[in-house]
């Protein structure tokens, strides 16, 4: 097992922390700007699919699309899927992929200049030519319509996209007194009750615990934590000691305005396993850790304040959240508070 030991202090600027202001608070175009970040990611996979099997088969290619697969073919499909790859790889690299994007709009505006050309001298195969030129209009579409969507947010993708840490801030308002919130969190043992990834943390003397959760790929990965810092009804920050995580952060509970709940503020970074790969597959299969964090929030809101989890994607057993189409549990036996 994979040891590393986290530097990083929670909650460096506590004081400029922002109050919620909506009882469940995702911060600003994140779902949004995950779904568009997925389909961008798809996109360059898809890109770079596309470009190898072209450079490795460019006769059949050719005659797959309707052409001749002569050698002026053969030239340009190897053209093509050098650009695809050049292109394919751009998007998966970069944190600011909408350029990329536009580029592989404009190369299909190319391809289909190409194909259009094609068609009016009389092609081999038209009706192939013809299915293929529809394809490609439909690619072009969904491309230019994920640019758009990221020219106009004009935020780089988190780090998650490249090697450093993901950084996650999300906040919750719970209709709870402090000291309730408070203590239901700083057992440790509650978090799997509604943390979804999370299988057991085990307890120990001292602050330090031990972790174990769910990873990309259906494997488990575990840690040492300990608490760095610990405020009564105030605050938790803790960090990795050791294990497969590096990990840091802290949970902060304030009084909502107007005395009307709790305010819980969880801010964490850590290097999720599997490196930059295991990072885009989570991304790509929506393992964001935004929402993650936001999902268990919401999941710690309804324990709290109502006994139950209203189930969205398996069940509640009890003990985790299993994920299912949203409903409540068929029985209060499902729940323990």
């Amino acid at each position: 097992m994979a040891t590393h030991v986290s530097p990083r202090v929670a909650f460096p600027n506590m004081a400029e922390f922002p109050r919620s202001p909506t009882p469940v608070r995702l911060e600003p175009d994140v779902e949004h700007q995950e779904s568009a970040e997925r389909l961008a990611t798809f996109l360059g996979w898809f890109s770079i699919g596309l470009g190898a099997a072209t450079l490795a088969a460019p006769e059949q290619m050719a005659r797959f699309i309707g052409a001749d697969g002569d050698h002026n073919d053969r030239m340009i499909m190897r053209l093509v899927g050098l650009q695809e790859l050049f292109v394919g790889a751009g998007i998966l690299r970069s944190r600011k992929p909408a350029g990329w994007l536009w580029m592989r709009v404009a190369g299909d505006l190319l391809h289909l200049s190409m194909l259009s050309g094609a068609m009016a001298s009389g092609p081999r195969r038209p009706d192939r030519m013809a299915a293929t030129t529809a394809a490609i209009a439909g690619i072009t579409a969904l491309d230019a319509y994920d640019a758009v969507k990221l020219s106009s947010q004009g935020t780089p993708r988190s780090t998650a996209w490249e090697g450093g840490p993901v950084d996650v801030h999300q906040s919750v308002t719970i209709y709870k007194p402090i000291s309730e919130v408070y203590s239901f969190w700083r057992d440790f043992r509650n978090l799997p009750r509604f943390m979804h990834h999370l299988e057991s943390v085990e307890v120990s003397d001292g602050g330090r615990s031990h972790w174990r959760a769910k990873a990309p790929g259906g494997t488990t990965v575990q840690w040492d934590a300990e608490i760095v810092e610990d405020r009564t009804n105030e605050l938790i920050a803790w960090r990795s000691t050791g294990g497969d995580v590096d990990n840091a952060g802290a949970v902060r509970f304030a009084a909502a305005p107007g005395e009307k709940g709790t305010e819980v503020h969880v801010q964490m970074s850590y290097d999720p396993p599997g490196g930059v790969v295991g990072k885009w597959f989570a991304k790509l299969f929506g393992e964001a850790p935004e929402q993650q964090v936001y999902d268990d929030l919401r999941h710690f809101k309804q324990v709290m304040e109502t006994g139950e989890v209203t189930l969205s994607s398996g069940g509640y057993d009890g003990t985790h959240v299993l994920q299912r189409p949203a409903q409540p549990p068929r029985s209060a036996a499902q729940v323990r508070s």
